[in-house]
Order: C-alpha cells, then structure tokens, then sequence
C-alpha cells in the first residue's frame, strides 16, 4: 500500500475520532431518542450519507454530486432535529430555515458551476485513489457536523425559551453574511461566463474590497448561526464553539484561500496588474482599496 493511501487512512481515522468526541459532548443533557442521544444520531447520518453517495462516485468517477451532498446532508440533519427533538420552540424554528436558505442556495449554485464547467480540478488527482477519494467524502461528514454542530445542540437540547439579545443579533449577523456570499458568488459567476474576461481575475464590486469576499460572508453567517444557539448551550456542548472556529481555519488556513491564493500566484504572479491588486485589496476582511498600491 502506498504511502499516500496510509496517510488518507490515518485522516480517516482521526476524522471519525473527531467527530465521534463532538457528538459526545453535544450529546450532553440532550434529547434522545430510543435511549440513543438524537446529537449522536446527526452525527451518525452525516458520514452515512457522504460513504453511501461516495460508492456510486466511486464507480461513476465523479465528482459532481460532492457539494450537492454536502448541502443535501446539511438539510437532512436540521430537518431530522427539529422534527425528532418535537420542541418547536422558536430558535430551533430559526435555526433550521436559515441553515435550510443556506443550504439550498450554496448547493444548487455549486452544482450548476460543476454541471456547466464539466469537473472540478480539485478531484482530478483525487478520484482514481480510493482512500484518498474516501477520505475526501470523509471530511465532509466531519465539515457538515462541525459547522452545524452548534445549532444542532441548540436544536436537540431540551430546554427551548425566548429568543435573548444575543440571538437576534445573530440572525441579522447571518443576513449580513448571506447577503455578502450571494452577492460575491454572483459578481464572480458572471465574471467567469463572459467571453471578455476569459483568463483574467475578477477585480471590481465587492472582489474590490476584498480577495475573497465570499469567504468572509461564509464565516460570518456560521459566527451568526453561533451567536442564535449560543444561550441554549451548556456544560459540555459548549465544545460546539468549534462551529465558527471550524470554518474560519479551514477557509483561511487549509483548503480556502491558502489554495486559491496559490493557483492564482501561478496563473497570474507575473502580470504586474495582479500584483497591484494583491498590494491595494484586503486578503478577507472587506476594506476600501488602498491607495497608491
């Protein structure tokens, strides 16, 4: 066995032993159901889906069902605690539409830019490995059950009450986030399906701002959906902290900007307009362009 396959297993292993500690303690004081705790059981559907999709890409090569499962899982799992956890109170109401919004618009604008390009150069290498492609599939389960973990923990914990302070700002800090990714995802959509800008980086609208705008709205809107279920949280579910923390290093530190900074460094480093706008714009955080770069 190659060295490489050892490693996706080993990644493999670490992934369930993560997402196995998680559902432990948000499974803490949490509603069950059939004596089993309904935290764990989310967790549980979140792999399942991803290896029982992963058998039919194994065998087609393919990719192009990756996101839209992602996105599909996303809604299993809000839908399965709300309607499991029978509390009805508002924040879970709240919790499973935005995510529900969320979900449905990341996943269908996926899935039509991976129909209309053909694939995903991310897989190219990917596919023909089976552990590694496995272990691709994997750490989705885990992405989808970190990055949900704490509006599932609010969702099946029990104790439903009033909407506080704290969790309304949350829903307008998810708005504000939502808004941005739509808007990021859109300027760059039509950017890349003009003929005129074939080969070229996008530099106007919010991608002026900011390199990566729609990343930036992608971790805000997760902070939002943290801040809506934080005051249900206790004791040990509090370890659901990892939700917003999840996304912002994986964007900013692993498979989000690092990469996409490095494909653009070899498609356009030595074009002096690239480098002026890496000088003048903001890497995330989104800021007036700075003068004289």
């Amino acid at each position: 066995m190659r060295k490489s396959d050892m490693q996706a297993i080993a990644a493999i292993l670490v992934t369930l032993m993560v997402g196995a500690a998680v559902a432990w303690a948000g499974s803490q004081g949490g509603v069950r159901v059939g004596g089993v705790p309904l935290f764990a059981l989310c967790a549980l559907l979140a792999f399942a889906v991803q290896w029982l999709v992963f058998v039919h890409a194994w065998f087609a090569q393919t990719e192009h069902y990756f996101d839209l499962t992602g996105s599909l899982t996303y809604l299993a799992l809000v839908v399965m605690a709300y309607l499991l956890a029978d509390i009805g109170d508002t924040r879970s109401l709240i919790l499973a539409a935005l995510v529900g919004v969320w979900a449905l618009r990341l996943g269908s604008f996926l899935f039509v830019r991976v129909k209309q390009d053909g694939s995903d150069g991310r897989f190219d290498a990917i596919k023909p490995r089976f552990w590694r492609f496995l272990m691709t599939w994997t750490l989705q389960g885990l992405w989808v059950f970190l990055t949900l973990s704490a509006a599932l923990a609010a969702m099946t914990s029990g104790a439903p009450g009033p909407l506080e302070p704290l969790a309304l700002a949350g829903v307008l800090v998810f708005a504000a986030g939502f808004v941005i990714e739509v808007v990021a995802d859109r300027q760059k959509r039509s950017f890349r399906t003009d003929p005129a800008h074939a080969g070229r980086f996008i530099s106007h609208g919010l991608w002026s701002w900011s390199r990566h705008p729609n990343y930036f709205g992608e971790i805000t809107l997760w902070i939002g959906i943290f801040m809506i279920a934080a005051p249900a949280l206790v004791g040990w579910q509090w370890v659901t902290i990892a939700s917003p923390l999840f996304v912002i290093f994986l964007l900013t530190k692993v498979s989000g900007i690092p990469m996409l900074e490095e494909r653009g460094m070899k498609r356009w480093g030595e074009d002096p307009e690239y480098r002026a706008y890496l000088a003048r714009t903001s890497v995330l955080i989104p800021l007036p362009p700075k003068r004289g770069a």
